[in-house]
């Protein structure tokens, strides 16, 4: 029998990397095109598990197999960042963050091929140094930020940023492995050791 292939929801190079970390590759990559826009009042805790359950559900439901979904969302109190789009943004974002601490939630959902669901939410405290206004400039100028949550790349030149970090790193760079491992196994995908 053929085993149910892996699927990841995602076009993240960085999710796939991650993944590859503790020997993990996924059979098929499947981004799920959906509205990631936060629903009125919502709050970046439930935005990070509600986008991954739909990006999750979006898949599965044009795909059979094991489907893994993530969505990573930076806040700073209750004011949810964007995924960086101009440098300006990136700008604002760093400003921000300058000297503070700020939260990263990551959402993991992962549906088994017989319609199972199982969720996560990953909550990781970061806490930035003060940057002065030529950090932030030669960090705008590497171009690290575009795409990104909050304006940077935890695992490229923001790393040296990071005075504090409290939880899982892996989840602020896009995908907590823990979490993952024990999902997975849970929903009973045996990877290479499937018969």
């Amino acid at each position: 029998m053929t085993p149910a292939p892996l699927i990841l929801a995602s076009a993240s190079p960085r999710r796939r990397d991650l993944l590859q970390q503790i020997d993990i590759t996924p059979d098929l990559t499947r981004p799920a095109d959906i509205d990631e826009t936060p629903g009125p009042d919502e709050r970046p805790r439930a935005l990070a598990g509600r986008l991954a359950r739909e990006k999750a559900r979006a898949v599965a439901a044009r795909e059979a197999g094991f489907v893994l979904a993530a969505d990573t969302v930076v806040a700073c109190g209750r004011r949810i960042l964007p995924k960086t789009e101009t440098d300006r943004q990136a700008g604002e974002c760093l400003a921000l963050l300058s000297g503070r601490a700020h939260q990263v939630f990551t959402g993991l959902t992962v549906i088994a091929p017989d319609g199972r669901e199982a969720s996560r939410l990953v909550m990781t405290r970061v806490k930035m140094k003060r940057l002065s206004r030529g950090e932030i400039a030669a960090y705008l100028s590497s171009g690290e930020w575009q795409g990104k949550a909050g304006g940077y790349a935890i695992q490229g030149r923001a790393g040296a940023f990071v005075s504090h970090l409290s939880g899982s790193y892996s989840a602020v760079v896009g995908l907590p492995l823990y979490e993952t491992r024990c999902l997975l196994d849970g929903l009973g995908w045996r990877g290479d050791r499937q018969a």
